[in-house]
């Protein structure tokens, strides 16, 4: 009780809801523009918690996400553009309901579905996190090593583009990661006599590269949508209605979001794709699907910021980011001393208990900020993508400058933005980069720590039954996603060869 009044203090004073309010305003912004991600909006707060204080900085972060993700949906059902991958398992049903004059009621189900399915997730963290810290508190570098491969295992697996584009861009990140001092030895590594990288390259610049810089220049020349001429005159006009008479796909939503969303590398797009299809599957109309129905909208839109909350559970209690956006969660906290992980919770169990609460406020405020929103996404649409495009290439550069005061932070962030732009093109992935960036070392450092112990014997790797497990599992993965490359390999060549 104690510390959830401690962390009330922290949360409930000007600075730090105020940091909310603006950084939500910023991720309805951004999210509600065509082609601008939600990860995208962290990445570019990222300099700005700098000059925070850490329960502000973290709570810029959260509130930043959520908005951007669920404002996502305003260009999906305004302009049939959707505005993040999870929105775009819905766009075709919540397009047609603006089609036929109720762009109220698909904005309204989306952001109350989302508003309900994100608290959802809250309990779900509240609750599981906790009890995983205890869990986790009897973890050694064996488990935390196979913890972090499975994590990283997952990313790579599920990735667009497929198994093969999925683990290269993974081993990508884990070697940017390698660059710099070695931990053990002290010697350079991949450094070529560049000064600038002994200390290893920074996180922030790749980051704001690969997923800012890259969307600039893939937008450069792209002409913005034109502006819907629909105008919602009585925003969430029976949204409310609509998820009582679904509530059972509400409820199936939350729930399989928030277990999805706390698996590492799984997220909130994917588990968007698999509710739809489920609510498709199990309804009495699936016809009606794709038509402006909002039956697959209640469940897909409940999943998705469930999900995120839940995606939180793997990074606050292991220090294992499960996605794109927890990676930079994490990168931030670690630069404020609030190293995430079981001692988070047993040590400073206020500031746990005050990002919690920021889940809650930054989820009851979807609803006016949805409200201004549905109102006013017309204005929104109508900002010229070419000053769009300056401000945030004027944001990239000033926040990777501030992180050494160097011109090397920007010249590394227009590189890796260079990097993201061809390999996107090749559709290659950039989240498992990202991933294997933040995770490589404490994959090398765990590694190195359980070699150490196990006197260089591979078996000790299995020697603790949590480990083995967490192996196993990792193991088996690898083993199947392998089996249906080759089985489909196979399967494509005889199709292409014909019967002998």
């Amino acid at each position: 009780m104690e510390a959830f009044v401690l962390a009330a203090g922290l949360v409930f004073n000007v600075e730090t809801l105020l940091t909310i309010f603006l950084a939500a305003v910023f991720g309805l912004f951004v999210g509600a523009i065509p082609g601008l991600t939600a990860t995208m909006a962290t990445a570019l707060l990222v300099p700005i918690t700098f000059y925070m204080d850490p329960i502000p900085a973290i709570a810029a972060i959260i509130s930043c996400t959520a908005m951007a993700i669920t404002a996502g949906d305003l260009p999906g059902t305004l302009l049939r553009i959707p505005g993040t991958p999870a929105s775009a398992a819905y766009v075709e049903d919540s397009y047609r309901l603006a089609q036929n004059g109720q762009a109220g009621l698909a904005i309204g189900i989306g952001v109350m579905g989302s508003v309900l399915g994100g608290l959802f997730g809250f309990m779900f963290l509240l609750f599981a996190a906790p009890m995983l810290a205890k869990a986790a508190l009897g973890f050694s570098s064996f488990e935390y090593f196979w913890l972090a491969v499975l994590g990283l295992s997952c990313a790579a697996l599920i990735s667009s583009g497929g198994l093969v584009k999925g683990a290269l861009a993974l081993l990508l990140g884990l070697f940017i990661s390698q660059v710099g001092m070695d931990p053990l030895t002290a010697t350079p590594r991949f450094t070529f006599g560049v000064l600038e990288l002994m200390g290893g390259i920074s996180f922030i610049p790749v980051m704001i590269g690969m997923f800012a810089v890259s969307e600039v220049m893939r937008s450069g020349r792209r002409a913005m949508a034109a502006v819907p001429q629909m105008s919602v005159k009585n925003p969430f006009e029976g949204a409310l209605g609509a998820i009582w008479k679904y509530r059972k796909n509400q409820m199936r939503g939350s729930l399989i979001g928030s277990l999805l969303g706390a698996l590492p590398g799984v997220g909130g797009d994917l588990a968007a794709w698999i509710t739809y299809s489920l609510a498709k599957r199990t309804s009495k109309t699936p016809e009606k699907f794709g038509t402006g129905h909002p039956e697959g909208l209640v469940e897909a839109g409940a999943t998705n910021n469930s999900a995120l909350s839940a995606s939180w559970i793997p990074a606050m209690v292991f220090g294992i980011p499960g996605d794109a956006v927890t990676a930079i969660a994490v990168g931030v906290l670690v630069m404020k001393g609030l190293d995430p992980g079981p001692t988070l919770m047993t040590l400073r169990p206020e500031n746990f208990y005050a990002v919690m609460i920021v889940f809650a406020i930054a989820n009851v405020l979807m609803l006016p900020l949805g409200w201004v929103a549905a109102k006013t996404a017309r204005h929104i649409f109508e900002v010229p993508r070419a000053l769009l495009n300056a401000a945030i290439l004027l944001f990239c550069i000033v926040g990777s400058y501030s992180i050494n005061n160097s011109m090397f932070g920007v010249m590394m962030m227009l590189g890796a933005g260079v990097i993201a732009y061809v390999l996107e093109a090749r559709m290659i992935a950039i989240a498992p980069i990202i991933l294997g960036i933040v995770l490589g070392p404490l994959v090398e450092t765990n590694f190195t720590t359980s070699m150490m112990i196990a006197d260089g014997n591979l078996l000790g790797f299995f020697s603790r039954p949590v480990a083995a497990a967490f192996g196993v599992a990792t193991v088996a993965i690898w083993a199947f996603a392998a089996y249906r490359a080759v089985s489909a390999a196979i399967h494509a060549r005889a199709a292409q060869t014909g019967p002998v």
